[in-house]
This record gives C-alpha cells, sequence and structure tokens, in this order.
C-alpha cells in the first residue's frame, strides 16, 4: 500500500484523501493551520465539482448550509439599482445545479468525510523534501523526518511544496493586476437577504452579500500592482482605507467596521501557469498547479474535479506515479487552461479601470434578462466542457463522519 503526504486541508487536500483513501491507498494530511479555517468569502459552485460532492454524499448538506441568492445587483452612489440580473440566468445555465456557500464550509463538509479516517496532522508544514529512488524524505517544521512514497501538493496559491520541488512563486505566477479582501461583521445594517450588492467605481468595486446569524461577508477588489502587499492586518486595512476612502454609497460605514474586524482576507489576483504539474514523486493539485485566480468563481470546483482525477488515474496505474502524473496532467491541461483565459476575461467584469468599462459593464449586465443572449454572452465559460472518467469507484453516498474537533464558528431586511 502506497503512503502518499498530502499537504493542505483546503479544497482540494481532503478530497484527493477521501479518494485516495477510497482507492486502497494510504494517505496523511498536513495543515499549516492549528485547526480548519474559518474566514474567507463565499463560492458559487456549480458544474463538475457539484456532481463530485453528489458523489461523495455531501450536497443535502451542501443545499442545507448554502445561499440561493436570487439577484446581483450594481448599485450607485446613492444605493440604487444601476443594472444586474436575477440568479435564474445560472440555474437555468446549470440545470439548476448551482448553490453559494462559504468556501470554509465547503472544507469543513470535505474534512468531515475523512476526519477519524486516515492520519491527519495540523499546525505543522513542511520545510524540505528529498527525492530518492523509492520514496521522499520529508521534513516537517514540528514532526521531523518521515518517509513517503509520494508527496501531494493541495496547499493553494502559496504552496509550499511547489517552492521546495519546483522553484519560487515568481517563475510561475501572474498577476491578473488586482488585489483582492475579504472580511465579516456582525450586525451591519442594512441587509440585502439573497442579493449580492457590487459598488464599483473605475478600478475598484465593493460588494456586501447577508450570511446567517446577522453576518455580513464584505469583498473589495481594486486595481494595485500587488508586487508587495502589506504583510500586517493594520497595513491590509491601511491600503484598504487608501483605495475605498473617497467612495459613495457604504463605503464610509463598511470602512469603520474594518476597524473591528479580527480577520482578514487578503491576496493578489494571480493565477498559477506551470509546464508541468510532477517532478519525480511530488506532483500538485488544485490551486497550487494551476490557481486561475480567486475571480474566476470556479477554483474550489476545479480543486475538487483535479483531486478525482489525480486520485483516479494513481488508482488505475496501479500506482505507478509516473504514469499517473502523465495521465492526470494530460486530461485535464488543455480544459484548465481554457478555464485560465476566460478567469482573465472575467477578471475584468468586477472593477473595470475605466469609466467607459464601467459603462459597457452595465449595459451588458442589464442584457442579461434577455432569454438566451446571457447564455450566448458567458455559456462557454459556465458549462464545464469535460466527461469526467470513471474509475469504477460508483457512488459513495453516506453521512458525513461526525467531526471530533469544535470548530470555531439585527435588522430588518430591505425590500428589493
Amino acid at each position: 500500500m502506497k503512503t502518499i503526504l498530502i499537504s493542505g486541508a483546503g479544497i482540494a487536500g481532503p478530497t484527493l484523501a477521501f479518494w485516495l483513501k477510497t482507492a486502497g491507498f494510504e494517505p496523511t494530511l498536513i495543515e499549516r493551520a492549528p485547526t480548519l479555517r474559518t474566514g474567507g468569502y463565499v463560492i458559487d459552485f456549480w458544474g463538475l465539482g457539484y456532481d463530485l460532492a453528489e458523489r461523495m454524499g455531501l450536497i443535502n448538506e451542501i443545499d442545507r448550509i448554502g445561499y440561493h441568492a436570487r439577484e446581483m445587483r450594481i448599485v450607485n452612489d446613492r444605493g440604487r439599482r444601476l443594472a444586474g440580473f436575477g440568479t435564474k440566468v445560472f440555474t437555468e445555465l446549470t440545470g439548476g445545479r448551482y448553490v453559494t456557500l462559504k468556501r470554509s464550509d465547503l472544507s469543513r463538509l470535505l474534512f468531515e468525510k475523512v476526519d477519524g479516517t486516515l492520519e491527519t496532522v495540523f499546525d505543522d508544514h513542511i520545510v524540505a523534501l528529498h527525492q530518492r529512488a523509492d520514496g521522499v524524505q520529508v521534513v516537517l517544521n514540528r514532526g521531523g523526518e518521515r518517509r513517503f512514497d509520494l508527496v501531494i501538493g493541495a496547499d493553494g496559491l502559496h504552496s509550499t511544496v511547489r517552492r521546495l520541488a519546483f522553484g519560487p512563486q515568481h517563475a510561475f505566477e501572474k498577476h491578473l493586476g488586482y488585489i483582492v479582501a475579504a472580511f465579516e461583521d456582525r450586525g451591519y445594517c442594512p441587509r440585502d437577504e439573497d442579493v449580492y450588492l457590487m459598488y464599483t467605481r473605475p478600478g475598484r468595486m465593493v460588494g456586501r452579500f447577508a450570511l446567517r446569524d446577522d453576518r455580513t461577508l464584505f469583498l473589495f477588489v481594486f486595481a494595485a500592482p500587488g508586487d508587495s502587499l502589506p504583510a500586517t492586518p493594520d497595513g491590509q486595512k491601511a491600503m484598504l482605507r487608501q483605495a475605498f476612502g473617497n467612495g459613495r454609497w457604504e463605503c464610509p460605514q463598511i470602512l469603520k467596521r474594518l476597524d473591528d474586524a479580527d480577520e482578514i482576507y487578503f491576496d493578489r489576483v494571480s493565477q498559477i501557469r506551470m509546464q508541468n504539474w510532477s517532478q519525480g514523486r511530488v506532483v500538485l493539485a488544485g490551486d497550487a498547479a494551476f490557481c486561475v485566480s480567486l475571480l474566476a468563481g470556479q477554483g474550489s470546483a476545479l480543486a475538487m474535479i483535479s483531486a478525482y482525477v489525480l486520485a483516479g488515474e494513481l488508482a488505475r496505474a496501479g500506482g505507478n506515479h509516473e504514469v499517473a502524473f502523465g495521465n492526470y496532467q494530460a486530461r485535464l491541461g488543455k480544459f484548465i487552461g481554457m478555464k485560465q483565459q476566460a478567469a482573465e476575461r472575467f477578471a475584468a467584469v468586477f472593477a473595470p479601470r475605466t469609466s467607459s468599462g464601467l459603462w459597457f459593464r452595465n449595459q451588458v449586465t442589464r442584457m442579461f434578462a434577455i432569454p438566451g443572449l446571457a447564455k450566448l454572452a458567458i455559456g462557454r465559460d459556465i458549462t464545464d466542457n469535460l466527461q469526467l472518467p470513471d474509475y469504477g469507484w460508483g457512488s459513495f453516498v453516506s453521512s458525513a463522519r461526525p467531526s471530533r474537533r469544535t470548530l470555531p464558528s439585527a435588522c430588518r431586511a430591505r425590500p428589493p
């Protein structure tokens, strides 16, 4: 039985652990954070990722904890509707298999499918990799040296495994010219249930979305070089105040709530582009291999797809990693390339850099209400043009194993 170390307990990591365990391998999951991450942002979940979640028995729970937004609304300085469209567009394009949920909630559900079935190590990370003819000698920051047959980097855009096995991040990163930030606040007013609101000025966008338990998520996207990002929360908040300080709508009110934010997500909007996703006995999955960028809207689903295919090819090749890794990239390379190209087009939709760009974006979104036009405009980017291989695993629908770990965890709705 091959031993496989998976670095990263976000989306790709637990999905890999599930399918590798199903195929008879012995995976170990390691995560740098002391617990599962709870902050971040919401994702739109559809397509093949949705299909895989269904095969893993997660759809009922995803639908229960997810959100079924009814509108994306662009507002002006006074909060009045400028443009937008109903999410019925996406429902029709995805055959009703579409939901919005917190990325951290999806990660938790995936982890609960494997919790207690394999070794998991939190609050530790890989500091060195030494490949041998018969395995990989791994040096952990806290756990000393261990040997595994294979190592998989599922540790995101800033992958440690990629850096150790392939080289520095700048050799593979393509910055798309934007920075993204997100934080949550409790008790913010006003609230617009099941509506995603966007306020945009040239090169800047701030959005809000009402969550459960009287919480609100705020998302910022703004044009910036991104060469050096503030390393501290105070520095990140200062950068947001500088970028949005003269904004209207609810910007002053939102920035005041930023003062009390305990946790903030802050990063470049980037892609990872690599010729090869594997190096000897080390291979990458999800964002570590091919990040399409946060603004693409499908990163979590693509992470699950890559995990499923990688595990399946290892099983089909009887553990022969050279054959499996080659087939894995051959199956997904073109598909991922198309998703990256679509993501570059989509990034400018959030925060067009000019007033004319904003005007054009608003006109296009207004026309989405015309039957058939949305399918013509974005249908090819929404649809997953890939057939998932059948690795003979069937459907593993079962109730999620309860986790033994306890995870951290007022206003009237305004009519549209």
